[in-house]
């Protein structure tokens, strides 16, 4: 029997599952005992093709002779090949006839909501293989985890493929027979249609003629042809000279879309192309399939990935894209990579074209992001396959889309709330069991839960593309976005904002990792009154119980209301807390909550800009900075002697003339070797003296002498609030009476909050 896959013949599985029982085996225990799936268990036992290897395995266990018991293969004909014949000739005259039909088929592309085609050359972006199959690396989880850092939950490594890259067209040529996988949406058939167009424009593989058919339509002709009178009669419009170039081996077969074949025809399609192939072997073949679709393989086809966009195809898919529209490529960029959660989308070429489409409508990205998640999730759920006609074999017809979303949103919080970005295989297919158990007319059967639960597991990588294989046997979802998405969306859609749920949420508000999740959250809520009040309440409690913290938030909260600038309190109150130097992070970071504050308030003054303005109206808050950053940055010449005493008429004559004599001791930044041994002698009694000036005058500069662990606590606070701030300022829903209480509040300690 040609190809790697055998199939027990009708009579004899009777004869296999006799054996079966007599080893005191189930179809589950053989499974495991083989390390394999239930799935192509069952199918040995119902006469469907299973790979060779296994085929033989199974029968070594079950103590059978596996050559008898294999269906007897079809007779294939025999193709002569006439050596009479001009066979570059006839290439040429082929060549030339299909080239319109070949431009035709693959010469544009349309995919989601583009309004018209596009022509092919005009948007391809070269496509990079890898030549080791993602899913089929023998890594463990802590394996993954060397190429991801902790501390940096931006991309947290989950798309960073360390494998070799090879160019796609360079994959073609090393190798006669090629499968080329790929998650949905990844570029596979833009891959083959580009193939096609290189090689009829002389481009490419010149001396071939192309042939490119869709698998889809070859399985659903009427009549049922074999392959090779599908490409005669109707692949190309019909040419009989197709037939020389094939045995003569000048063609370049394109087989687009294994996976698009249905259930019922898999068995015959899955035959025709191994004889085909077999048969025709000196002609190259390229064929596509997505990852994880079926438990076949092609024994003389050498698999490979298609890699996700680099940074640098990235940009040359946009390039494309922009040019000569009204929005710019440069403002895309710029956004791009300010948004890092979208960013990562765009390694995908089907999101990216989403994120172009929806960037083009309105020169910039949705201020609500879950809105563009939930879009790119429709395309993946939903928008791709229909958009082509495709109607996909229900793996599980109880899973609509939403029980889908809802199963996501299950396994996503589960999986989050343990830290755990990759998770094993039959973790995951634990998950969905306890899911699906739950549905109207479940199957009660434990074991036939457990074949459903992996087919599910299947059916979602496969159709979908939203949790991937990372090794053998590893599973993650395919984004971290989309994994901090459904994280939201269980504790907002599937939990409905319960009061367990939100008290649940804010339970993490400490934890840098769910700051996404925080922010999708509150934008996804109806309504986000309850939830930012229980974060500002969590956020409350950090420092509550410190005493000397809470001494310190009184005195911010005194310090701002000395100031007499027009400036909201919680504004003022949020400059004094990053002009501190008690948190542990530099000025330049700290500033970044006042500045929120300050938009978030509607401020018209920008704290970058108060050194510029330090002798103007707001002169109160600009000397504070200068202050602060004087005792700080002591050994940076230019910050003192940047102060100009002599054109601040408003200042205390007293604090003035200090100043000055502190200014006139500093020494000349012209010999920098002897400021160096100036500051090294005389900079501790300096700062010292600068110090006490500070706190004499302006009440600040306090040495509030914080243990680590205070510190660390402050640090806590700034950050939550510095979170619950971008909450304020997102696209959320919030009532006017709470926005107003969070900010009458923030940063003020917990008794007069609890006087309030």
């Amino acid at each position: 029997m040609s190809g790697r896959s055998l199939s027990c013949s009708p009579e004899d599985i009777q004869k296999a599952k006799r054996a079966l029982i007599r080893c005191s085996l189930t179809q589950k225990a053989l499974a495991e005992e083989l390390e394999v799936t239930r799935q192509p268990i069952g199918k040995f036992f119902t006469g469907k093709p299973v790979d060779r290897n296994l085929f033989v395995q199974i029968c070594d266990r079950l103590d059978l002779e596996w050559e008898e018991i294999i269906a007897e293969p079809a007779s294939e004909p025999e193709i002569n090949q006439d050596n009479s014949i001009d066979i570059d000739a006839i290439v040429q005259k082929v060549r030339e006839k299909i080239k319109p039909l070949i431009q035709e088929r693959c010469g544009t592309m349309r995919v989601l909501d583009m309004t018209q085609p596009v022509g092919l050359n005009d948007i391809y972006t070269s496509v990079n293989i890898l030549e080791k199959i993602t899913g089929q690396r023998r890594l463990g989880i802590d394996e993954l985890l060397q190429h991801c850092s902790s501390q940096d939950f931006d991309l947290f490594g989950l798309n960073r493929i360390t494998e070799k890259r090879l160019p796609g067209l360079k994959a073609v040529e090393e190798y006669p027979k090629l499968m080329i996988l790929g998650k949905p949406g990844a570029g596979k058939t833009t891959f083959l249609k580009y193939l096609a167009i290189q090689c009829i424009a002389g481009e490419f593989q010149a001396e071939h003629v192309p042939i490119f058919v869709t698998l889809k339509n070859f399985a659903e002709a009427a009549n049922k042809p074999g392959l090779l009178q599908h490409i005669t009669e109707e692949a190309i419009n019909p040419i009989s000279s197709i037939r020389d170039v094939l045995i003569y081996g000048k063609a370049l077969v394109l087989l687009d879309g294994l996976d698009e074949v249905k259930e019922e025809d898999t068995n015959r399609v899955l035959k025709e192309i191994r004889e085909f192939s077999d048969r025709l072997l000196k002609n190259k073949f390229v064929m596509t399939c997505r990852i994880a679709a079926k438990e076949y393989t092609f024994e003389k086809f050498t698999e490979v990935e298609v890699a996700d966009f680099d940074d640098e195809q990235i940009l040359k898919f946009t390039n494309k894209w922009f040019k000569d529209k009204a929005v710019k490529l440069e403002t895309f960029i710029k956004r791009l990579k300010e948004n890092k959660r979208i960013k990562e989308l765009a390694a995908s070429p089907l999101l990216l074209t989403l994120l172009c489409l929806a960037f083009e409508e309105s020169g910039d990205f949705p201020a609500n992001r879950s809105e563009l998640y939930k879009e790119g999730l429709d395309a993946l759920l939903k928008k791709w396959d229909a958009k082509r006609g495709i109607q996909r074999d229900q793996i599980y017809k109880k899973l609509s889309v939403q029980r889908k979303e809802d199963l996501l949103s299950k396994i996503a919080l589960t999986t989050f709330e343990g830290s755990e970005y990759f998770f094993k295989q039959k973790v995951a297919e634990q998950y969905i069991t306890e899911y699906i158990r739950n549905l109207t007319d479940a199957n009660t059967d434990e074991e036939a839960l457990q074949l459903d639960s992996e087919q599910v597991l299947r059916s979602i990588e496969h159709h979908h593309g939203l949790v991937v294989a990372r090794a053998k046997g590893i599973y993650s979802f395919s984004h971290l976005t989309f994994h901090e998405y459904f994280t939201a969306r269980e504790f907002v859609v599937v939990r409905q904002s319960s009061e367990e749920a939100l008290q649940n949420i804010v339970s993490h508000i400490i934890e840098k990792r769910w700051r996404e999740v925080f922010l999708l959250a509150v934008v996804m809520s109806p309504n986000a009154d309850r939830l930012l009040l229980l974060i500002k309440e969590k956020i409350d409690f950090i420092v509550a119980d410190d005493h000397r913290l809470q001494k310190f938030l009184l005195w911010v909260k005194e310090k701002s209301l000395s100031v007499k600038v027009s400036y909201k309190p919680a504004a003022l109150r949020a400059y004094y807390l990053s002009l501190s130097r008690s948190l542990s992070r530099s000025l330049s970071l700290d500033r970044s909550l006042s500045r929120s504050l300050f938009q978030s308030l509607d401020l018209s003054l920008s704290l970058d800009r108060s050194l510029d303005l330090y002798l103007s109206q707001s002169l109160d808050l600009s000397l504070d900075l200068y202050l602060s950053q004087s005792l700080d940055l002591s050994q940076s010449l230019d910050l003192p002697r940047s102060l100009d005493l002599s054109r601040s008429r408003s200042l205390d004559p007293e604090l003035k003339n200090l100043l000055q004599k502190l200014r006139d001791q500093l020494p000349s930044r012209q010999d920098s070797e002897e400021s160096q041994k100036w500051w090294l002698a005389n900079g501790k009694a300096w700062c010292k003296e600068l110090r006490e000036v500070m706190i004499k005058y302006r009440n600040i500069g306090h040495d509030w002498q914080f243990s680590n662990e205070q510190k660390e606590l402050l640090q806590q606070y700034y950050d939550a609030n510095k979170l619950l701030v971008d909450c304020l300022n997102s696209d959320c829903y919030v009532s006017r009476e709470v926005r107003q209480q969070i900010e009458d509040t923030l940063l003020l300690p917990i008794a007069e909050i609890k006087q309030r």
